[in-house]
């Protein structure tokens, strides 16, 4: 994908956030558009998950913007940004992150449950995500029943049920085994890329990158497109 040519979902410019005496991010861009999968990468600690977490309005940056679908994010309230992850954004984390008292049809539609959507309404479409990422077998079964990778599949159900624009995917194969990471990776970019939204793919296993269109760089808190120069 040329993303030079289409408007930008998600943009993020000049973002600065320090913890204590630790600058996480030093000036780090970003860009995504619809449909697009762009790997985030970078050794443990280089500011990658800091930066995840600025685009998804979890932590407002200290310097910089993040504007999404013309909005910035950066400035809205505590609340608007609650509203925004609850509905336009998803997120698959690495261990699941599913509710151990609700069956996996039950985590998988939680989210448009919050967002008041009836129950049955939910369910179904939840059930559809569920037989499309191919665990529809286990939608009566709780978390702590499933297997690792089938768990994963649920959480990621569970992250495009709401149609959100953005998924959010933080190392989402981390505790999988290869060949269970791979599955999870070619359900995942396919699903994603059917629902049309935009994934963000964090990660530091350039087997897992491989599945992106395009790789950014986060290394001392800056962000550098593979495909460019190092942001300022």
């Amino acid at each position: 994908m040329n993303h030079s040519r289409v408007q930008p979902l998600l943009t993020a410019t000049d973002l600065h956030k320090t913890y204590g005496t630790t600058k996480a991010l030093d000036g780090a861009d970003f860009s995504i558009s619809r449909g697009e999968v762009v790997a985030v990468m970078g050794p443990s600690g280089s500011g990658k998950s800091t930066l995840l977490h600025c685009l998804a309005g979890i932590v407002p940056p200290d310097r910089g913007t993040v504007v999404y679908k013309g909005q910035t994010v950066s400035e809205m309230s505590d609340a608007r940004r609650s509203a925004l992850r609850r509905g336009d954004f998803g997120f698959v984390f690495q261990f699941g992150q599913l509710v151990p008292e609700l069956t996996c049809l039950e985590n998988a539609a939680l989210p448009l449950r919050l967002t008041g959507v009836s129950r049955r309404q939910a369910e179904d479409q939840a059930a559809e995500w569920l037989s499309r990422l191919e665990v529809d077998d286990v939608r009566h079964q709780r978390p702590g029943q499933v297997s690792g990778g089938q768990g994963q599949r649920v959480a990621i159900a569970r992250a495009l049920a709401a149609e959100p624009g953005v998924l959010f995917a933080d190392e989402p194969t981390g505790a999988l085994d290869s060949l269970n990471g791979e599955r999870v990776m070619n359900l995942l970019t396919a699903a994603a890329r059917e629902s049309g939204a935009a994934v963000v793919l964090v990660t530091h296993e350039s087997r897992v990158a491989a599945y992106s269109d395009r790789e950014v760089v986060v290394r001392d808190g800056r962000s550098r497109d593979l495909a460019g120069a190092e942001a300022a």
